[in-house]
């Protein structure tokens, strides 16, 4: 019986079958050659390298154990803040430009005349140059410039200091008109300076949210709209009831995506505050980073450990939003 069933297997491989996996992954190996070698290698390395004290230039090598991750969760108050700052920047952007993206996507879904001109106009700001808007940006920030000039048009106030040399937390600003005063430090929010770099962001990122909803509003199919509103439905119990549940998947994408990418911000940071201030308000996890690593002298593996953290916490997150969300959106 052994030996029949042995004959059995050895019949069993098809040929064709072989050479059919075989070409896939010839086909598939440069593609995993590079992801190897740029992703997956340098997260191991990065991972190795958190274990050791080494200056970045390599003439300092010590293996400390767990050392640098103590030392940030416990002895690094600038790591507490800069998390703190990049919360408030992912809960200000992400549900903001999702929301933004999916107005936009709709509006331009419709058929309407020169709708190809608007979905390249509202897609634009995305494939400009980062660091040439953040300037152009910091130069619409600063006194008398042209944000000023519309928010004063608008009859608001505009604050002082000016809008990127403000370390002021906007939520603590509010509730202070209500009389109430020190406010945790938690619940300042952001400060006036990031949330100026959380409207860029916004703008920048929303028209690439747009095209990822577009693609997604174009696989509904037109006969259930039409069934709805054979039925009486109005547009928004259509958009609501019909759209929105069938772009659940899209919409779960678009939030991680918006996710990571705040989580990981760091040129619009570079460019346009003055190494991460006012008072550390608008240091990011991502810029505080290159900071430890190439500024301030801790080394590579001190470093490192500190992107660990990042990755995990990413990770984590999108984990979790994976099962709380994904379970009903796939």
């Amino acid at each position: 019986m052994a030996t029949l069933a042995g004959h059995r297997g050895r019949r069993s491989k098809n040929p064709l079958a072989v050479e059919d996996a075989i070409a896939g992954w010839v086909f598939i190996l440069p593609a995993v050659t590079i992801f190897v070698m740029f992703i997956f290698g340098p997260i191991l390395y990065a991972f190795y390298t958190s274990f050791f004290d080494r200056s970045t230039l390599g003439n300092r090598n010590e293996y400390v154990g767990t050392a640098n991750y103590r030392e940030i969760l416990f002895d690094n108050p600038d790591f507490w803040q800069a998390f703190r700052n990049t919360t408030w920047f992912t809960i200000g952007v992400v549900p903001t430009q999702t929301a933004i993206g999916l107005i936009l996507a709709v509006l331009a879904n419709r058929k309407i005349r020169g709708k190809t001109f608007f979905r390249t106009a509202f897609y634009f700001p995305s494939i400009s140059s980062s660091v040439v808007i953040s300037v152009i940006f910091l130069w619409m920030y600063q006194r008398n410039g042209l944000i000023d000039f519309a928010v004063t048009k608008l009859g608001f106030p505009r604050p002082e200091p000016v809008w990127m040399n403000n370390p002021n937390g906007v939520v603590g600003s509010f509730l202070g008109l209500f009389g109430w005063d020190n406010v945790p430090a938690w619940l300042e929010g952001p400060s006036v300076a990031l949330l100026s770099i959380m409207m860029l962001n916004i703008w920048t990122t929303a028209g690439t949210m747009m095209v990822i909803f577009l693609a997604g509003l174009q696989d509904v199919p037109g006969d259930v709209y039409e069934a709805a509103s054979l039925d009486g439905a109005s547009r928004w119990r259509q958009f609501r009831d019909i759209t929105v549940p069938l772009i659940r998947p899209v919409t779960l994408f678009v939030t991680t995506v918006g996710m990571i990418g705040t989580f990981q911000v760091f040129d619009q940071i570079f460019v346009m505050t003055s190494d991460g201030g006012p008072n550390r308000t608008t240091t990011t996890m991502a810029y505080l980073i290159y900071q430890e690593t190439f500024k301030y002298g801790s080394g590579l593996g001190y470093g490192s450990a500190m992107a660990m953290l990042l990755f995990a916490l990413i990770l984590g997150l999108f984990l979790l939003q994976r099962r709380l969300v994904g379970q009903n959106a796939l």
